[in-house]
C-alpha cells in the first residue's frame, strides 16, 4: 500500500534564462549571521525573475515580509495570479494542457504560434497597473509559451513582442497543479511590485537582506540573455545598480549580488572588482545551462558579492579602501 503523496516543495513555477538553481548551495553558504539568528525579518529581491532564491530563502527563513520587483510586466503578472487566483490560473492551464497534448507534433507546433500571435497581440489591452479578471487568462498563456518555448527562454523584439521559436519538446509539463499551489501559500507574505529596482529602496533598511540577480553581464557578444525588456541592461545600468548597491549599505541592509565572472574569458577585465571594490567577492563554479550549442555549456565562474563576511558569520565591518 502506497504512503500519502509527500507536500510538493515551493519552487520556480517556469524556466528562466539565467535561473539560479545551481547555485542554491553556494548562496545559502554564503547568507550573513543575522538572517540565521532571526534578525533580519525582510527579504527583498529587486530584480526577482526566475524567483530560486526567494522560493529557497522564504521558505528556510520564513520572513515576516517579502518584496519583489521586476521590471517585466508579464513577470509581475503571473507572480500575481499565482499568488491572488491560482484556481483559475489552474483551470485556464488544464483547459490549454488538454488542448496541446491532444494533437500530433504538427498540430502542436500550430497551436504554439498562434497561441504567441495571440498573445502578442492582445497585450495592448492588458492594464499591468490593476489586477484585472482577465489576467488570471494572460498568466496562463505566458506560463503555457515557457513550457513550450526553444530553452525556456523571454526574448522579445523592438516592439517588446515575444518572439522565441517553438521548443518541439515531448510532452511537456504545462500544468503542475501541486506546485502552483505551494508557491500561492509561500506569496502570502509578499508583494510583488512592478518597477525598476531603484523603486525598492523603501522597503530596505537595517532589518533586510537583500539578494540582487541583475541581467548578467555578457562575456561575449553572442552570449547575452539580457534581453527580457525591449531596453536591454547596459555596462551604464550595471554602474547604476552598483552605486544603488553602496546606498543600501549604507542604510544598514545587509546585501548579496550576483553577476558573470568577465575574468572567464578575459583575466584582466577587472569590471565588477572595480565597481564593487571595497566589498567581499566570491568566485564560484557554475555551468552556464543557457546555449543553442549543447557542447558549449560547460564549467564557469560566477561572482557572489556581500557587503558582509560570507564565510564569517560573526559580525565583521566590511573592509574599505
Amino acid at each position: 500500500m502506497e504512503g500519502p503523496t509527500p507536500p510538493v516543495t515551493a519552487r520556480p513555477f517556469f524556466k528562466w534564462a539565467g535561473g539560479k538553481t545551481q547555485l542554491l548551495d553556494a548562496f545559502a553558504a554564503r547568507v550573513p549571521g543575522e538572517l540565521r539568528e532571526g534578525t533580519l525579518p525582510i527579504f527583498v529581491e529587486p530584480f526577482m525573475g526566475g524567483g530560486a532564491v526567494y522560493f529557497l530563502f522564504n521558505s528556510t527563513f520564513r520572513f515576516r515580509e517579502c518584496h519583489l520587483f521586476d521590471i517585466n510586466e508579464e513577470l509581475v503578472l503571473a507572480y500575481s495570479v499565482v499568488k491572488n487566483d491560482v484556481d483559475a490560473l489552474i483551470s485556464h492551464l488544464r483547459e490549454i494542457s488538454d488542448d496541446f497534448l491532444a494533437r500530433d507534433d504538427a498540430g502542436q507546433k500550430e497551436y504554439y504560434y498562434a497561441a504567441r500571435e495571440a498573445f502578442n497581440r492582445a497585450k495592448s489591452d492588458v492594464d499591468f497597473s490593476r489586477y484585472g479578471e482577465d489576467w488570471a487568462g494572460r498568466a496562463a498563456q505566458f506560463i503555457f509559451l515557457n513550457r513550450t518555448c526553444f530553452n525556456g527562454l523571454y526574448r522579445v523584439n523592438a516592439r517588446g513582442g515575444f518572439n522565441v521559436p517553438f521548443g518541439r519538446y515531448r510532452n511537456p509539463r504545462i500544468l503542475h497543479e501541486g506546485l502552483l499551489r505551494a508557491d500561492a501559500g509561500l506569496l502570502r507574505n509578499t508583494t510583488v511590485h512592478l518597477g525598476d529596482f531603484t523603486q525598492a529602496r523603501p522597503y530596505i533598511s537595517e532589518e533586510t537582506f537583500v539578494y540582487f540577480d541583475p541581467p548578467y553581464r555578457p562575456l561575449n557578444r553572442t552570449s547575452s540573455f539580457t534581453q527580457y525588456a525591449k531596453e536591454g541592461f547596459t555596462d551604464w545600468e550595471q554602474r547604476r545598480l552598483a552605486t544603488f548597491y553602496r546606498l543600501c549599505d549604507a542604510g544598514g541592509a545587509r546585501l548579496m549580488l550576483s553577476n558573470s565572472d568577465p575574468r572567464n574569458t578575459d583575466p584582466d577585465d577587472a569590471f565588477f572588482d572595480d565597481l564593487y571594490a571595497g566589498y567581499y567577492i566570491d568566485r564560484v563554479p557554475a555551468k552556464r545551462m543557457i546555449n543553442c550549442d549543447g557542447a558549449k555549456r560547460g564549467a564557469i565562474r560566477e561572482i557572489i558579492v556581500t557587503n558582509y563576511d560570507p564565510h564569517d558569520h560573526r559580525e565583521r565591518a566590511v573592509p574599505k579602501l
